[in-house]
């Protein structure tokens, strides 16, 4: 027999930097054959498979298999139809936190009655195990969690962005890839001169995600001009380059549902992340503790959050403060729970959905050296 010669049946397609997302539902609009096997950097296929076990029936588009880390289980499609590829589309890397987050999330948008589940068709050459893959892992992990429906609770995101075009998608689909829809998503572009506009004009819809556009003068005025178009209970707000875990909105609703009536602000734990070329790092789990005063706040170690606001005491200290401090441009969330915490209460929960992104463009981190003379002067005003 003679020898097969790969290379005829091998092409190998280099990106050159562009996003995978886009290159590779370029390349499936190109394929003629009827299915597609993915397999992702070290993955394999099982010896156990044999042909037979790569059959769909008729009434199936996908097959799916699972991927074990310790204690957790992430639902991965393996062989597809090229038809449904076709249709429903990979979501560009842009929009997602990082690039192992891809296959999964595309995997969740598909109907449960479309995907055949089998074990063991896939092994991979090496396992790794470090903390920032098993936070990933874990954020996967939600992707597959079952739709909730809270009908009690009504939550609207707003998002005040400047400058954010390198982020801003990665923040919205966050809250569109939710087990939980958000009630809104509010957006205000704070002036921008760099592309978010054109970025968020291809995420706006009339239905549920609306972009409003100022000039530039601050997030504190940006955010008080979406305001009065919530139409929700509760407020979360999300910074530009944050992005929250695919079951925020169901957790999220979960506590507000049990909230006591003179509560002003729900926070939980920040899940922090560092910035590197192409990827994030996973840096710790900072976990919030209950504050009861003014004092607590102002030496919390961490930014308190995540925020969830209720809408009708935010409306009663008019908003978010615009003080005379770096024209209000700065710490806008001390401000503004400074002035909350002095009438009403707030309260903690032991939950993380919330993901900080620490990077080189932020403007807090570039304006640390301004901190100190931040608190003073909201000490000299008590």
């Amino acid at each position: 027999m003679s020898p097969i010669k790969w290379s005829n049946k091998v092409e190998i397609v280099y990106s050159n930097g562009d996003d995978d997302g886009n290159l590779l539902n370029d390349m499936i609009d190109n394929i003629t054959t009827p299915y597609v096997i993915f397999l992702h950097e070290k993955d394999y296929l099982s010896p156990t498979v044999q042909p037979d076990t790569l059959i769909l029936p008729d009434s199936k588009s996908v097959l799916g298999t699972y991927y074990y880390n310790r204690n957790i289980v992430i639902e991965f499609p393996i062989f597809i139809r090229t038809s449904l590829l076709k249709k429903n589309k990979l979501l560009p890397l842009n929009q997602l936190p990082f690039k192992e987050s891809f296959l999964p999330a595309w995997f969740a948008s598909i109907e449960p009655a479309q995907i055949l589940m089998k074990e063991n068709l896939i092994k991979q050459a090496s396992m790794n195990r470090s903390a920032t893959t098993m936070q990933k892992d874990s954020i996967m992990q939600k992707y597959q969690l079952p739709i909730n429906k809270t009908k009690q609770v009504t939550i609207s995101v707003v998002i005040a962005t400047y400058n954010m075009e390198k982020y801003i998608d990665t923040a919205v689909v966050s809250c569109l890839l939710q087990t939980e829809m958000f009630d809104q998503i509010l957006i205000m572009d704070d002036g921008s001169t760099d592309n978010s506009n054109q970025k968020l004009k291809r995420l706006a819809n009339e239905k549920q995600v609306k972009v409003f556009h100022k000039k530039n003068e601050g997030k504190a005025k940006a955010l008080n001009e979406l305001l009065p178009h919530v139409t929700s209970d509760f407020i979360l707000e999300l910074d530009a380059d944050d992005w929250l875990d695919a079951d925020a909105c169901s957790v999220i609703k979960r506590y507000l549902s049990n909230l006591p009536e003179e509560v002003a602000v729900l926070y939980g734990n920040l899940r922090k992340w560092k910035q590197k070329s192409e990827d994030v790092l996973f840096k710790t789990t900072s976990k919030g503790v209950a504050i009861k005063g003014v004092s607590e706040l102002l030496s919390y170690q961490f930014p308190l959050g995540p925020r969830i606001y209720r809408k009708s005491m935010l409306k009663e200290v008019s908003g978010f403060p615009v003080l005379d401090f770096e024209d209000g441009r700065l710490y806008e969330d001390v401000s503004v729970l400074n002035q909350l915490l002095k009438k009403y209460p707030f309260c903690y929960k032991d939950f993380t959905v919330y993901n900080v992104r620490e990077h080189q463009a932020s403007i807090t981190k570039n304006n640390d050296s301004k901190w100190q003379d931040f608190l003073q002067m909201l000490k000299s005003k008590r």
